[in-house]
């Protein structure tokens, strides 16, 4: 049963992923700057889009929670004070820190500002859970290392104004609370420091130091084993047992992905706790749990969370199941005809799904494709350019379209 409706946090890599998150049912974001976030890939917030981003959430009753997470070395502890004022000139409402230095001087320099403690800090007891309390911290993203059974200890021996935050979809690390140092050992770029290059996702093979070149299996495999490679996490079947055991928020792993990933699995889980909140005891409805399936990601699994269902790594391949395609962003819609952005190709008489805040997919057919020009068209096949659609259904500005591969 879920009694009080956990928060939703939802990944923000850029602001377009920020506006998704915020139309598609995200209570909160969370994102960077460019400097201080485990994140360097995405392309992140500028103190501008900061602002503006904080601006866009706040008037729609969102939180933004800004990350400070990496591990900074001595010399990079001076630029601290300019980001702390940065961020509360924006209007951020909460730090993601795991380093303790860190989390005291932004104490010290943004003393109104929330602290929520990271899972690169690797909480995996209710004392230290307590003692990041005492120290000033509202909220604990607990290790993902942990089960179900071991975080409802940390919620029963924790003050209840304490919260608590976990992963329930997303990539998962190898590394125990993505504290990793294969990364900087095989390319030089520092997994703490935001600059992962995701060794782990690779293939690798045996070799005997006398037989040079010479390939041992130690998989399936013909192309080697992807022994180190995580499965995705995938929760949306057990929100309700997640609440239950005292998480009160749901963490959404992703600021490197992209606008469609953001809009379809944010909707997704806001679809399914305001359903299990109106219907306890009940199962999620299938076409939820189907939106999981349509977005990139690899072989999903849950975790730690049930220890008699361990996780397992996809030593087949590194790669991602891919069954749609983001055909195109809608801008909006006016007599008979949705007017789209494309973003992959599509044909006249494809049938195309729409995703809609808050609703089951809609199936629409192509019937005619109209280009800038204003000519009937056999195909969307220029991206990033201006179709129209002819179509019996309207469409708000926002929803997304997509297309089935072939052979998805």
């Amino acid at each position: 049963m879920m009694n009080a409706k956990p928060e939703i946090l939802s990944p923000a890599g850029d602001f377009e992923c920020l506006k998704a998150a915020v139309m598609y049912g995200a209570d909160a974001v969370y994102l960077a700057k460019k400097s201080y976030g485990m994140r360097s890939a995405p392309e992140n917030f500028s103190q501008e889009e900061l602002s503006e981003g904080c601006r866009l959430a706040h008037s729609a009753g969102k939180k933004v929670y800004l990350t400070c997470n990496t591990l900074p070395h001595s010399r990079e502890l001076d630029g601290l004070k300019r980001f702390a004022d940065e961020a509360v000139e924006a209007g951020v409402d909460a730090f993601i820190v795991s380093d303790l230095g860190v989390m005291s001087l932004l104490k010290e320099y943004a003393p109104d500002v929330d602290i929520h403690i990271s899972t690169q800090a690797g909480v995996v007891n209710y004392r230290t859970a307590a003692e990041l309390y005492k120290m000033g911290a509202s909220r604990v993203v607990l290790a993902r290392e942990l089960s179900l059974e071991e975080i409802g200890i940390i919620r029963e021996n924790t003050p209840p104004e304490l919260e608590i935050e976990a992963f329930v979809h997303g990539a998962m690390c190898v590394s125990f609370s993505g504290r990793c140092l294969l990364s900087q050992y095989l390319t030089g770029r520092d997994a703490n420091r935001g600059e992962c290059a995701q060794p782990c996702r690779w293939s690798y093979a045996l070799m005997e130091q006398t037989r040079e070149g010479q390939y041992f299996p130690i998989s399936e495999s013909d192309g080697g084993t992807y022994i180190l490679n995580a499965k995705d996490l995938c929760l949306i079947d057990h929100l309700s047992e997640l609440s239950d055991a005292g998480i009160s928020s749901f963490k959404i792993e992703g600021r490197a992905k992209s606008p469609y990933y953001v809009s379809v699995v944010t909707n997704a889980y806001r679809a399914a706790v305001d359903f299990l909140s109106e219907h306890p005891g009940e199962a999620v409805p299938e076409w939820i749990r189907e939106e999981t399936e349509k977005i990139s990601h690899r072989e999903y699994s849950t975790g730690f969370y049930f220890p008699e269902n361990p996780p397992s790594q996809n030593t087949r391949d590194g790669g991602y199941v891919r069954g749609y395609d983001f055909a195109a962003a809608v801008l909006g819609s006016e007599g008979g005809y949705i007017d789209v952005l494309q973003r992959n190709r599509f044909f006249a008489g494809d049938v195309l799904e729409a995703v809609v805040p808050g609703k089951p997919p809609i199936k629409l057919r192509a019937e005619e494709i109209i280009d800038k020009n204003g000519e009937s068209v056999p195909a969307a096949n220029k991206a990033a350019e201006r179709y129209k659609i002819k179509c019996a259904v309207s469409l708000p500005e926002g929803a997304i379209l997509r297309v089935k591969k072939q052979g998805g």
